[in-house]
């Protein structure tokens, strides 16, 4: 089966778009001492039926939260798709796929991305029929809320992965079809991490 891996890197602020790419989301109160006549309270129990329920206040429907990572242990397993599966530890991500089952590692502690500054990076494997993406990102400001993900299929939606205690970087992860005769190599172009504001958090311009 053939198969192309491929990593890519790259940092982004969330005013602007910089990508950097390297190989390796009452009522009114009442009047004080109102008094009702006999008269007024008739015309009143007279109204139409219909003026009273315009007259009430309709409360609007309130905003749903925005997502938020999911948070796991260190350690745990998340499955993403048949034999590609993700985890955490402190000093960074690991994760397998269907045709390289042995474990990989990103690691967050060897200097090699800085926490102070937005970035998202990019692993990803195809195959003849379906891609594996995933990467770190890592430095902006605010809740990490959603991943976008621009590719040759279309833009994907992934899932956001971080350990406990607000470590300041996590996880995303998406699977998508890939297209026969699709370029495996640039099948990703633009990876968009948003926060709970819908506000870039990171991105990463493959090309």
């Amino acid at each position: 089966m053939k198969r192309t891996l491929r990593y890519l890197a790259g940092t982004a602020v969330t005013a602007a778009v910089v990508g950097v790419a390297t190989v390796s989301y009452a009522a009114p109160a009442k009047a004080p001492h109102d008094t009702v006549t006999k008269a007024g309270a008739a015309r009143f129990a007279a109204a139409p039926a219909w003026k009273a329920r315009a007259a009430t206040t309709v409360k609007p429907t309130a905003r749903k939260n925005a997502p938020t990572p999911r948070i796991v242990a260190p350690g745990e397993h998340v499955t993403a798709a048949p034999g590609f599966q993700l985890w955490l530890t402190a000093e960074g991500k690991h994760w397998t796929t269907p045709t390289f089952p042995e474990p990989q590692f990103r690691s967050v502690v060897d200097g090699n991305i800085d926490p102070n500054t937005p970035g998202v990076s990019l692993q990803s494997e195809t195959t003849e029929n379906r891609a594996y993406l995933s990467g770190l990102y890592y430095g902006g400001k605010g809740t990490a809320s959603a991943v976008e993900i621009q590719t040759q299929a279309g833009t994907v939606h992934g899932r956001l992965i971080e350990l406990p205690g607000r470590p300041g970087w996590g996880v995303w992860y998406a699977t998508t079809h890939l297209e026969p005769g699709g370029d495996p190599v640039d099948f990703v172009s633009q990876v968009t991490v948003r926060d709970t504001e819908g506000r870039i958090y990171a991105r990463l311009t493959t090309r």
